[in-house]
């Protein structure tokens, strides 16, 4: 089998500190190339990768701001097609835009969908649900009318994301993701706060105006905001705290710092949106709850949850093998003709 691999462009990949889809896609594509599979990837030329790789620009346009994105996306993305002929399928993490080149080109195309950035990008989706295979993230991302081939869970590798069995049960809490209103990082000050914990907070402010209005303030000895957390210093933060605090406020589609910090034996309460309840096992890797009160209530109980257990659970349900076979299969089946 001969696949390209179509990266965003937006960081590294694996990037170096912030960039899911790109962690997913090097977790992805290393693991095929493991396999024995010719696999190309398009992505930043900074990428490292088991693959061979190409690209039309150095850097990520998150990280090097001197050149106009829609030129390069366009022409990041005009390679891989003027290339289809070389390959047995195209694999699009880049979001629709590449969905209208599909038609263009005989080599069959499977699209994982990362999420929805607005409904407004939906009649993309719609006009290419005949043409290209869709794989969802999660059950709760699927949109009731469109034709999906499969839903494959992110995988993550746990090699990467030690065990950590002597994290204080009665210490610090973590926020992790986004600095966004969608992810709640001032709610979950506000629930470690009203429970007694102290916080670390750690990712990229996404929305500096939130950050200034709602997250700063709310900054004191008991909540430290420690900026964007990759690399190994990555899996020390996720692995020393008690819990992982998820308070979100949108219907998220996955979240791989939840399935990351499971992998360290860290619990996660999480507000029941989105993924969160195929995620999380209530009463195994963590809580399920229904606002401040209840998230205030769950860390109270944390004792009652075995980080071992949050450690079994990742590697049972979220290995970067698993996800790796089941992206196979789904190859194998389009190319069978399925």
């Amino acid at each position: 089998m001969r696949l390209a691999m179509l990266a965003p462009i937006a960081w590294r990949t694996p990037p170096r500190e912030y960039g899911p889809w790109e962690q997913v896609v090097a977790n992805l594509t290393n693991g095929l190339v493991q396999l024995g599979i010719d696999v190309t990837l398009y992505a930043t030329g900074d990428s490292a990768t088991r693959a061979k790789l190409r690209s039309v620009v150095e850097r990520g346009y998150e990280e090097d701001s001197s050149y106009n994105v829609k030129v390069f996306e366009a022409l990041h993305i005009a390679r891989v097609f003027e290339e289809a002929a070389q390959f047995d399928l195209i694999h699009n993490h880049f979001d629709f835009l590449p969905l209208m080149w599909s038609r263009l080109v005989a080599t069959p195309m499977v699209a994982t969908i990362h999420g929805f950035s607005s409904a407004g990008i939906l009649p993309a989706y719609r006009a290419y649900d005949d043409r290209v295979h869709y794989v969802a993230i999660s059950e709760a991302d699927r949109q009731p009318d469109l034709t999906y081939t499969a839903t494959i869970h992110h995988g993550i590798d746990l090699d990467a994301f030690a065990y950590r069995p002597d994290a204080d049960p009665d210490g610090h809490v973590l926020f992790f993701g986004r600095i966004h209103s969608d992810k709640g990082a001032a709610a979950a000050i506000e629930i470690a706060r009203a429970a007694g914990r102290p916080i670390v907070l750690a990712g990229i402010i996404q929305d500096q105006g939130y950050f200034e209005s709602e997250v700063r303030p709310r900054l004191g000895l008991d909540a430290t905001y420690v900026g964007a957390v990759g690399g190994s210093d990555r899996a020390v933060l996720l692995g020393s705290a008690a819990a992982l605090l998820h308070p979100i406020a949108f219907e998220e589609p996955f979240g791989l710092s939840v399935v990351e910090a499971m992998a360290c034996g860290t619990p996660v309460i999480a507000y029941r949106r989105g993924s969160m309840p195929e995620l999380i096992r209530n009463g195994v890797n963590g809580f399920l709850v229904d606002g401040l009160d209840e998230a205030v209530a769950a860390l109270a109980r944390l004792d009652e949850l075995e980080r071992r257990a949050c450690r079994v659970d990742a590697q049972e349900r979220f290995s970067s093998a698993r996800m790796v076979a089941e992206y196979v299969a789904v190859y194998d089946q389009i190319l069978k003709g399925g």
